[in-house]
């Protein structure tokens, strides 16, 4: 498996449970409907779990361009193979939300609500200020990338995983995930990975999905623009401390 395919299933398992465990929580009839908080926090912990460990190996599991960024600004990882990593975690992502489509599609046509549909796919803030937005995206997006460096000591090279302990190793990844939703979450539904957020915002728009509303491509900038600026000061502080 090269690296770019490892991040593109490793994404595209992250979104599928992720998004996954948003979509039976809020959509009308689900099994899971009306579960709450702790269960889409927890279900997004382990997709982060399941990612890692079938990533890890092959590309080190980013999974996130936030991710590779914050590597690369810290010079732990080569800048010419930024893109390449990039396009395949959004490619991932569109993949990953396109299954969580398929699978709950009748369950995304009987919710009248266009909110709920949506929130299935990409996140949407509580309240909504650009700058308080950005600024939440930012600090998770710092907190998941400062950590991540203390996990690895920076040490990811190549093929190498981000952690050690085989499988054992992604817990740390996926418990750091579940304290940033749980703690710092609420505010826009803590994408803290561009890709996370936009590629499902992409299936949304080009999906035919009953009475849906608007993708809402005004604020898609930025759960994309918040992780990286909290990446690329995590990684700033880093080199600073180092």
């Amino acid at each position: 498996m090269t690296p770019c395919t490892a991040e593109f299933l490793g994404t595209m398992f992250l979104i599928l449970l992720g998004d996954g465990v948003v979509a039976n929580v809020v959509l009308k009839g689900t099994k899971g409907n009306n579960g709450g908080w702790i269960v889409i926090t927890t279900g997004w912990a382990l997709a982060v779990y399941v990612g890692v460990v079938l990533a890890a190996p092959y590309s080190g599991a980013h999974l996130n361009p936030a991710v590779t960024i914050g590597l690369a600004v810290a010079h732990q990882f080569a800048w010419n193979r930024v893109a390449g990593f990039i396009a395949a975690q959004l490619g991932g992502a569109m993949a990953g939300s396109f299954l969580v489509w398929l699978i709950y599609k009748d369950h995304l046509d009987n919710t009248e609500d266009v909110d709920l549909q949506l929130m299935t796919f990409c996140t949407k803030p509580a309240i909504r200020k650009p700058v308080m937005n950005i600024t939440s995206e930012a600090i998770g997006t710092f907190v998941l990338i400062f950590i991540i460096f203390y996990f690895t000591n920076a040490e990811i090279v190549k093929e190498k995983a981000p952690i050690g302990l085989g499988s054992l190793g992604a817990i740390p990844v996926a418990f750091l995930v579940w304290a940033i939703g749980l703690s710092l979450g609420g505010t826009t539904g803590y994408a803290i990975n561009p890709v996370r957020d936009l590629g499902p915002r992409i299936m949304h728009t080009i999906l035919p999905i009953k009475g849906k509303g608007s993708s809402d491509w005004g604020y898609a900038w930025i759960p994309i623009i918040g992780p990286i600026i909290g990446a690329s000061l995590a990684a700033g502080l880093y080199l600073l401390l180092k």
